[in-house]
């Protein structure tokens, strides 16, 4: 029997997820977590699972940090991330961090279910849009989109930019100082060879990266 958790904070998800899960018989929910705390507390640990059903729209914490750490933590445990930010917007970012695969919440249930089993027999499961996106991420740094060369800190509070947020939201959300905020800030207009916040927000918004 295949052991699933759902890490998601929105409890019609959770109940979804369940309710698909009910119609197979060899997929079992054994827990479910509305932050990344609860998730790091339970999973591997208090509850076994062999696949996390992972959102990346936690209220507590950035979901690819917690990818991260459950993959540092649990190295033999396999995640899916399962959410509502299209493959253009984290794709890419959180197979690298060390998801298996990765779906839209707009997806049919019958991709759902056999992604969760082929991941958790060993596989990956990603579309063919996102097969030739991996293709050209691995192609040299020209090839890609500028957003695809920031690091995962620095995509972040590209986004947040892009959101409307100023310095001092950025840095109380994410608990870094005003200072670093801004040093982030430089760093992404010098990488994107950009002169201001609005540049910025303007290729979010342009490459579909803003919520």
């Amino acid at each position: 029997m295949i052991k699933v958790f759902i890490a998601d904070d929105h409890p019609v998800v959770r109940r979804g997820i369940r309710q698909i899960v009910a119609d197979t018989h060899d997929i079992v929910v054994v827990g479910e977590a509305t932050t990344g705390a609860e998730t790091l507390e339970f999973v591997g640990g208090v509850i076994p699972c062999d696949l996390v059903l992972l959102d990346l729209s936690l209220p507590d914490r950035d979901g690819l940090d917690i990818l991260k750490q459950l993959r540092r933590e649990h190295p033999g445990l396999r995640v899916l991330v399962l959410t509502m930010h299209s493959e253009d917007q984290f794709a890419v970012r959180a197979l690298k961090a060390g998801a298996a695969g990765y779906l839209t919440k707009d997806g049919a249930p019958a991709e759902l279910i056999g992604a969760i089993r082929k991941i958790v027999a060993g596989g990956r499961h990603v579309n063919a849009q996102l097969a030739e996106r991996l293709v050209v991420h691995l192609g040299p740094d020209a090839e890609r989109p500028a957003h695809e060369r920031l690091s995962d800190r620095e995509y972040q509070v590209l986004r947040m930019i892009a959101a409307g947020k100023t310095t001092r939201q950025i840095s109380a959300e994410l608990a870094l100082s005003i200072k670093t905020v801004s040093t982030y800030r430089s760093r992404l207009l010098d990488k994107m060879d950009m002169k201001s916040a609005a540049e910025l927000a303007a290729y979010a918004v342009r490459h579909r990266l803003a919520d």
